[in-house]
């Protein structure tokens, strides 16, 4: 099998461009409808974390410090204060050691009492920064004049069309994890789309025959044989991520039958392809392209999923993290 990449780069070279390309689509993922719209959600782009499977923007937990405060409002050195001290003297041995420091035990110690583990967040707050700008003075600005051009039933085709014909990692995973159900809801959805939705631009197997089922991906599978999640990432252009989902992307990027059949960045001897394999130049054009247009589209139709969250939030970092981790142990766990 031989990958090749049209720009003289290689196959890690086209991965990261095209991850780049759909980053962009992270930060209008970061806060975006598909991870619940977390905050009311940042798709695959930093804009579309928060969302409704977490909860509005009223049901994010309160930040500690407010916790803390809330804590702190009791008057110091009251009775109450007095009497628990007491009993926690008196229950306390004289000589009893002090409590032993596991540095190691931090992470498991966090995920048990619920916690976000981010020990990388000074990188990650960069990132994500950087990604909201980004959102803000260049794919915003490009989607809104994009909504200007394109009506909105046919945004809502394209995003369609590109859901269907992006069922290979759906399906693999599916089987993956022995949903049998989720198997047959996703092989019925492609074949009723694919004919009766015209090659997918309409959506007939949800509004007529009400098939739906939830998006597997490989860091979900990952997740249901036990990997565990590891830190919380945040990378430029890119959605935000748990080290377990980052490998599972690039996973489903190599399983998604597009790229070997349609536009084969992948190239495998004797397998037929809409581009010919010599074309290279061409499959890189189509797939950058196409990504672009999905990021843009996606964008154009969540402008106003996003309007208004970055006032109503106090700390949207940590708001998209914890919707994020939340949506993501919620899609294991089902």
């Amino acid at each position: 099998m031989r990958i090749p990449f049209a720009l003289a780069g290689g196959p890690v070279a086209l991965a990261g461009i095209l991850f780049a390309v759909s980053g962009c689509a992270a930060l209008s993922d970061g806060l975006s409808p598909s991870t619940g719209e977390a905050l009311t959600g940042l798709h695959s782009s930093p804009i579309e974390t928060i969302n409704a499977d977490v909860g509005s923007a009223d049901s994010i937990v309160a930040p500690p410090e407010f916790i803390a405060q809330a804590s702190e409002s009791r008057p110091a050195g009251s009775k109450n204060d007095t009497q628990e001290g007491a009993k926690a003297a008196e229950a306390q041995p004289k000589d009893a050691p002090e409590e032993f420091f596991d540095p190691f035990a931090k992470k498991e110690d966090a995920l048990a009492a619920g916690e976000d583990y981010d020990p990388w967040e000074g990188f990650n707050s960069v990132m994500f920064e950087f990604n909201r700008k980004l959102d803000k003075y260049l794919i915003k600005p490009v989607a809104q004049v994009y909504d200007k051009i394109m009506p909105n039933a046919l945004q809502k085709g394209i995003s369609n069309f590109s859901h269907n014909a992006r069922i290979g990692p759906r399906l693999i995973n599916n089987m993956l994890q022995f949903k049998v159900k989720g198997t047959g809801i996703e092989l019925g959805r492609f074949l009723i789309n694919s004919t009766l939705g015209i090659g997918g631009l309409f959506d007939p197997a949800k509004h007529w025959f009400e098939l739906e089922t939830p998006d597997e991906d490989t860091g979900q599978t990952l997740g249901a044989y036990g990997v565990p999640p590891g830190p919380y990432l945040v990378l430029p252009l890119l959605p935000p991520l748990t080290l377990r989902d980052f490998f599972g992307l690039i996973l489903d990027f190599g399983a998604d039958p597009v790229n070997y059949f349609v536009f084969p960045t992948f190239e495998v001897d004797d397998l037929p392809s809409l581009i010919a394999h010599k074309n290279r130049d061409t499959t890189t054009i189509a797939q950058l392209g196409t990504r672009v247009e999905e990021i843009v589209n996606y964008r154009s139709l969540n402008l106003e999923t996003f309007e208004g969250v970055e006032a109503a939030t106090v700390d949207l970092y940590s708001a998209v993290r914890n919707a994020y981790l939340q949506k993501r142990t919620k899609a294991i766990r089902e």
